[in-house]
């Protein structure tokens, strides 16, 4: 009788196990192919599928909203991601599924000037061609990226020693080529064509003082002027952007661009825009990025939030995810509240081509979406941000 009553209360407390166990938490798996787990989701959640592999728990009280049509639906002009070609021309179907569903692109890597000009005067275009093709065929904008940056350069150009006049004409040379080669290609509303270029990318270190680099130390400071009215010759219908990181609160480094910006303005140098590239790290979103983006538009500019990714220490654990959806509502709502704050690029959509872990080993997490394509709960931040 006792061996009865043990087996009983066993059989009794694994039917608890099981039944505890089958039900999926809220943002967590619930169906798919292969999928073996729990189907069933936590009370307030129902089971939405994602794609063919991965079905997830979404609360009752949240309705699907592309990312992109909401930021529409407030004004904007776009939401986007970085990609390249390698990423959306494999064979991973899911990766260009979603892909198509944003409003904008911005070529990670392929329009850098080692991908554009590998030697002097000799230009290959192909995986720049890749990114605004796909953008011209799913009428998505795009953003150029880049003219002039301090890294990503060719040999020859990163170790040459050249007079004024000689790096002057290959400043001129290279973005005048660059953004000619897609002046007019890629027609998606009335007079957008390739949207806006980041013709200066990172000119400042973070004290504001001047990057050291060949631009730089052969022109000064007129490199910028010389980058930007030879992407301007090129384009007239372009907006023409100067784009850095850690330029979203008070301080040295915000400061030196806003008096660049006035200097430019008061020489007649076209300049349309500043892209604030928000690479935050997790809990640390400044409390004045609004402030910093009113402060640039009051200097005549619109502002782009261009780079957006919010990284954490693995592992990710629901409480850090929350924390990234209330970051990510906060940087969307800063934009959302600047007028002139025209869209957002996120760098880049799915943790599964996030540049995160490779450069701060130990962090990653950084995307809205999962390796696996599935919205993390700071998509639905990023949707309320654009909401409020």
């Amino acid at each position: 009788m006792l061996a009865l009553s043990t087996s009983f209360v066993s059989i009794m407390v694994f039917v608890y196990v099981s039944a505890a166990q089958s039900v999926a938490p809220i943002y967590g798996q619930c169906g798919g192919l292969t999928w073996n787990g729990p189907t069933t989701c936590a009370v307030g959640s129902t089971c939405v599928k994602e794609n063919d592999y991965f079905s997830n728990c979404f609360p009752l009280s949240t309705a699907y909203t592309p990312a992109n049509a909401a930021a529409q639906a407030a004004g904007k002009l776009y939401f986007g991601s970085a990609t390249d070609a390698s990423e959306f021309t494999s064979s991973d179907y899911y990766y260009s599924y979603y892909l198509k569903q944003l409003g904008q692109l911005t070529p990670e890597n392929s329009m850098n000037w080692n991908a554009t000009e590998p030697e002097q005067g000799v230009f290959t275009f192909a995986g720049g061609d890749a990114v605004v093709g796909y953008a011209q065929s799913n009428s998505q904008l795009v953003r150029g990226y880049n003219c002039v940056w301090y890294n990503q350069l060719p040999n020859w150009l990163a170790n040459g020693v050249f007079t004024v006049a000689e790096l002057t004409e290959i400043v001129q040379t290279h973005c005048g080529t660059l953004v000619g080669h897609y002046e007019g290609q890629v027609q998606v509303v009335s007079d957008l064509f390739v949207h806006s270029w980041d013709v200066i990318n990172e000119p400042f270190n973070d004290d504001g003082t001047w990057r050291s680099d060949v631009f730089y130390n052969t022109l000064g400071t007129s490199f910028v002027s010389i980058a930007l009215e030879a992407a301007s010759a090129a384009d007239p219908n372009a907006k023409l952007y100067i784009n850095d990181y850690n330029i979203e609160f008070a301080g040295p480094k915000a400061t030196a661009m806003m008096e660049l910006i006035q200097t430019l303005k008061a020489s007649g140098v076209p300049i349309h825009g500043v892209g604030l590239q928000c690479h935050f790290v997790l809990g640390q979103v400044p409390d004045d990025l609004q402030t910093i983006m009113e402060q640039f538009v009051a200097l005549g500019v619109e502002v782009a939030i261009t780079e957006l990714d919010i990284r954490m220490t693995l592992p990710a654990t629901n409480e850090l995810l929350i924390q990234q959806k209330a970051d990510y509502q906060s940087v969307i709502s800063a934009c959302n509240a600047v007028p002139d704050c025209v869209g957002v690029t996120v760098w880049d959509y799915t943790d599964k081509y996030s540049w995160i872990p490779s450069a701060f080993p130990g962090q990653g997490e950084a995307c809205p979406w999962d390796s696996s394509y599935v919205q993390k709960p700071a998509y639905d931040g990023i949707i309320a941000g654009f909401q409020s």
